[in-house]
């Protein structure tokens, strides 16, 4: 197997392909919770110390070029002050970590936190620990938590100590690991229309070799510092009958035990969403001593209906006229309104600069707004132009507009009464010669 060495200044991710697989560097930190500073506050901080995590045989897709990538050669002295992990992903495989291959290249944030773990009923030991990894990607929607497991390593006079974490080096100076447990999630945030129906993405994968038959998944709410439990399932991987137990917590919400079971598809349906539907929801799956999670932002959208409040409007030469333009039932609040003319000999609107007057947001009973503008047609504007009211809103793709056009104003109907008399008059002036 050729490997071709590509050098690329600045980014963090390296690699190396071979036979379908590639070897990912990421830079990562080890955080710890530490102990409050004096005349601080005396409260918990958090310390974070430069880590390095190897992830060994990450799956390729088959049109990638080895020719971009950077083989990972460990340090040639291993250094027993630095983090470095190295953990084999192939089994459980993590679903699409190719995308961690170019990240830092293409200028994408590749967030890695790496810190104790603790399963539950575990005793400690002296040459073997847990880890919990959390890795996200900046712009992409990939986001997984890891539970790693140090490897014994044979111990000998040479056997070098890692200084911070207390745990056996291998001969390369790596901190050899396993993968046993991971949660991960397909998006990390999604929108859905009010009265709508939205699936939020969860799933779990373990070792070859169960590490439990048992899992226990639970869905949270947490909105405006208020949490709330949305539903829960325990239920058994061995598919043994009546296993399965559900608490519906939040109405119209629901997993499917058989994707749970033979795909570890921990994902929950939500239907007609509501307004307080929206927030940070959780996805925590326990598989026997461990628990992972995953978070997902909800964000409900409803477009605006917007209206006019003339259908036509007609010049007075007397007096201005005043037209409303009507934006109802949208959410969220942010919502910006603007009036612009197109006389008959331009070619494009123009924004008027007087915008009218706006009301205060009225919220209704369903959770959503509605707003209103005022503007004030003078009588100067020429017959003929159009008049639109336009609106912008997360929930549209592009600004909503209506618009009437401005007509000439009728006849008098006093003059017009005078001519058809006169009119008359001649006839019959004419008749009776």
């Amino acid at each position: 197997m050729m490997l071709i060495e590509v050098i690329f200044f600045g980014c963090f991710v390296t690699c190396v392909y071979a036979n379908g697989v590639a070897d990912v560097v990421l830079s990562c930190s080890l955080v710890e919770e530490g102990v409050g500073m004096g005349g601080m506050g005396g409260g918990s901080l958090f310390t974070r110390t430069p880590a390095t995590l190897v992830l060994r045989d990450v799956a390729v897709a088959p049109d990638e070029s080895f020719e971009s990538l950077t083989p990972f050669v460990p340090p040639s002295i291993p250094d027993p002050d630095a983090i470095l992990l190295e953990a084999k992903v192939s089994s459980p495989e993590i679903p699409d970590a190719d995308v961690l291959l170019h990240a830092d290249c293409n200028e994408q944030e590749v967030m890695c936190e790496i810190s104790r773990y603790s399963p539950h009923g575990s005793q400690d030991s002296s040459d073997s620990a847990y880890f919990m990894v959390s890795l996200n990607l900046e712009g992409v929607e990939f986001s997984t938590a890891l539970i790693l497991r140090t490897l014994t390593v044979e111990r000998d006079q040479s056997t070098l100590i890692q200084n911070k974490l207390g745990l056996p080096l291998s001969q390369s100076g790596t901190l050899l690991t396993e993968v046993l447990f991971l949660v991960f999630s397909h998006i990390k945030s999604v929108s859905a229309p009010l009265r709508g129906d939205v699936l939020l993405n969860c799933g779990f994968k373990q070792q070859e070799i169960p590490l439990a038959q048992e899992v226990g998944i639970e869905w949270r709410l947490q909105h405006r510092g208020k949490g709330r439990k949305v539903l829960e399932m325990k239920t058994r991987l061995d598919d043994a009958e009546g296993s399965t137990v559900v608490h519906e917590e939040r109405k119209g919400s629901s997993m499917d035990a058989a994707q749970v079971k033979s795909e570890g598809d921990a994902s929950v349906t939500l239907t007609k969403l509501k307004v307080f539907d929206e927030g940070t929801y959780i996805c925590t799956v326990s598989l026997g001593p461990f628990h992972a999670q995953q978070v997902i932002q909800l964000r409900i959208n409803q477009p605006p209906h917007v209206l006019l409040s003339e259908e036509k409007l007609v010049l007075k030469a007397s007096s201005p006229q005043t037209l409303s333009c009507h934006c109802n039932k949208y959410y969220p609040l942010d919502a910006q309104m603007e009036w612009s003319s197109l006389s008959p000999t331009d070619t494009e609107p123009t924004v008027l600069p007087n915008q009218g007057s706006l009301s205060s947001h009225r919220q209704h009973g369903d959770g959503t707004y509605s707003l209103s503008s005022q503007l004030t047609v003078p009588s100067s504007v020429s017959p003929g132009t159009k008049i639109i009211c336009s609106v912008s809103h997360v929930a549209l793709d592009t600004p909503l507009s209506v618009s009437l056009v401005v007509e000439s104003p009728e006849p008098d109907s006093y003059w017009w009464v005078l001519g058809f008399l006169i009119i008359t008059v001649l006839f019959f002036y004419q008749v009776m010669r």
